[in-house]
């Protein structure tokens, strides 16, 4: 998955003004105890951070 439509995907979900803030703030257990934006920057692919967001928050089945 592009980085682009990651942060696509998270706009949708999140709206484009809290998407950037859950990813910089929302420290996620799956994540190895990182942010949106650190499991990024530690080189973990955008899909699998996508997948870890989408469990961990109920995104629903149609915006997987």
């Amino acid at each position: 998955m592009r980085l682009t439509v990651f942060w696509q995907r998270m706009s949708e979900h999140f709206g484009a003004g809290y998407a950037d803030t859950f990813a910089r703030d929302h420290v996620m257990t799956e994540l190895g105890g990182r942010t949106v934006h650190e499991a990024l920057d530690a080189g973990w692919d955008a899909k699998d951070v996508w997948r870890v967001v989408c469990t961990a928050m109920d995104v629903p089945q149609e915006r997987r």
